[in-house]
C-alpha cells in the first residue's frame, strides 16, 4: 500500500516504471519512484571482478515500501531551499548538487522538513540504496555485467572487465541525462558519489532486516561511483566512506520520502 500523500506532492501517472510521486518547492520539481517491499542479495558474489573485501554478501530484507528520487538533487532544486550554491561545476542547474559535505545534506534535508512539515525527507539507507540500485538484478551493474560511457558517466579510459574504452567527460551531466535503471532511477552509477545515512562497518555476512548500520562511526557511507572514477567504483555493490565533514566536488545526494 502506498503512503499518504503530503499537500506538497502530487501522484504522477502511471508508467512503465510504475507509480510516481512529484515534490514542487518553488520553480524545482523532484519526482520520485515508489520501492516496494523485497528481499535482495547484499554485496558482491566472490567471482565479480575487482570487487573489494568489504562486499560480503548476505541477505537482506526490507519490509516497508520508500518513495525515492529518481534522480540526484539537482543545484535547481537545492536552491530552492538553501541560498548557497556549492557545486564546482555550476553551469547548468540541472546538473546535479555537488561539494556536499554528509552535514551539509542534513542541514538541507532539515530545512526541506521544516518548510514542508510532514514530508519526512531523509537520506537513504545503505541498504535501501543498494536495493534501488539493482532493481531485482543481480550482476555487477543494473544495466548487466558491464557498462558503457552512453550508460553511465565514469572515466572512460578505465572500463569494466573486457570492456571497450570510452570518451571521459571530466565532469557531471545533467540528472535524467542517460538511461534509467529497471526501476526508473536515473544515474544510481556513476555521476556523483551520494550520501547514505549509515556510519561505515563491515559486513556481518550474516541475513538481515531492514538493516540500518552501526550506532556510531568515524565515516558516512558513499554510494555510486563518479564521473572521475574507473567503471569499477560504479559498480552495484562498491562502497565508499569518508568522514562526514569532507566536501569532495564528486560527493551529492538522494533523497528518500518516508519514515525510518
Amino acid at each position: 500500500m502506498l503512503p499518504f500523500r503530503v499537500p506538497w506532492t502530487n501522484f504522477g501517472d502511471d508508467d512503465d516504471y510504475g507509480r510516481s510521486l512529484i515534490l514542487k518547492i518553488g520553480n524545482a520539481r523532484q519526482v520520485f519512484r515508489w520501492i516496494p517491499p523485497g528481499h535482495f542479495l547484499m554485496g558482491s558474489p566472490a567471482d565479480e571482478a575487482q570487487r573489494s573485501n568489504s562486499e560480503r554478501q548476505h541477505e537482506v530484507r526490507l519490509s516497508y515500501g520508500y518513495w525515492l528520487a529518481d534522480t540526484a538533487c539537482t543545484q535547481e532544486f537545492w536552491l530552492a531551499v538553501w541560498p548557497v550554491n556549492p557545486s564546482h561545476f555550476d553551469a547548468c542547474r540541472q546538473n546535479p548538487v555537488e561539494n556536499v559535505s554528509w552535514h551539509d545534506a542534513q542541514s538541507f534535508i532539515s530545512e526541506l522538513n521544516k518548510r514542508l512539515p510532514g514530508l519526512a525527507a531523509r537520506l537513504p539507507s545503505e541498504a535501501e540504496w543498494e536495493y534501488a540500485c539493482r532493481a531485482g538484478t543481480t550482476t555487477a551493474f543494473s544495466f548487466g555485467p558491464d557498462i558503457t560511457t552512453e550508460q553511465v558517466n565514469y572515466h572512460g579510459e578505465h572500463p569494466y572487465g573486457g570492456g571497450k574504452a570510452g570518451p571521459h567527460r571530466g565532469q557531471t551531466v545533467p540528472v535524467a541525462s542517460l538511461p534509467a535503471n529497471p526501476w526508473g532511477l536515473y544515474e544510481m552509477h556513476g555521476n556523483v558519489w551520494e550520501w547514505c545515512a549509515d556510519w561505515y562497518s563491515d559486513y556481518s555476512g550474516e541475513a538481515q532486516s531492514d538493516p540500518r548500520g552501526p550506532p556510531f562511526g568515524k565515516m558516512r557511507v558513499l554510494r555510486g561511483g563518479t564521473w572521475s572514477d574507473p567503471a569499477r567504483y560504479a559498480r552495484s555493490a562498491t562502497r565508499s566512506r569518508i568522514e562526514p565533514a569532507y566536501r569532495p566536488r564528486s560527493t551529492g545526494l538522494r533523497l528518500v520520502l518516508g519514515p525510518r
